[in-house]
């Protein structure tokens, strides 16, 4: 059989699998730890950017909700229900990303400002440079802005 290191170029997923089999066993001297590594890292970065997407697209929803009221409708709350409690969950599996959503909300909602622009045909001086939105009511439950009172299709 290929050594762990060579399936790394030739069948990644079946290095993946050597690789668990390896660690269940405590084989860690066969292990390839240099690639190993550099997964381990590389799945860190694409769980935050992908994080990072799902914080872009809530709040551009959330935007579209509070600025095209009359475009609202139940796939809209449907998305901002769907993409808060991914957050949510990734939250919990990972508080520490809590620090990480702190760091990242602005720059986040300045590309939601860009992604509403382009979306909804409005000028981004609609959208105000800060967010109208507080970080808490951005992941509570059942926030939706402004006039919750408007009926939605």
């Amino acid at each position: 059989m290929e050594t762990v290191k060579n399936l790394y170029e030739t069948d990644f997923n079946l290095w993946l699998e050597e690789t668990a089999r390896l660690l269940k066993e405590n084989k860690f001297e066969q292990l390839d730890i240099e690639n190993l590594i550099e997964e381990i890292e590389a799945m860190g970065r694409s769980e935050k950017k992908g994080f990072r997407s799902n914080l872009e697209i809530l709040l551009l929803h959330l935007l579209k909700w509070k600025y095209q009221q009359n475009k609202r409708s139940g796939s809209w709350k449907r998305s901002i229900i769907e993409d808060r409690n991914r957050i949510l969950d990734e939250l919990q599996d990972s508080p520490s990303y809590k620090p990480y959503y702190e760091q990242i909300f602005n720059k986040c909602y300045q590309n939601a400002r860009k992604y509403a622009e382009a979306e909804t045909g409005l000028s981004i001086k609609t959208f105000p440079e800060i967010c109208p939105f507080s970080k808490i009511e951005v992941l509570t439950i059942d926030y939706l802005p402004e006039d919750n009172k408007i009926r939605y299709v």
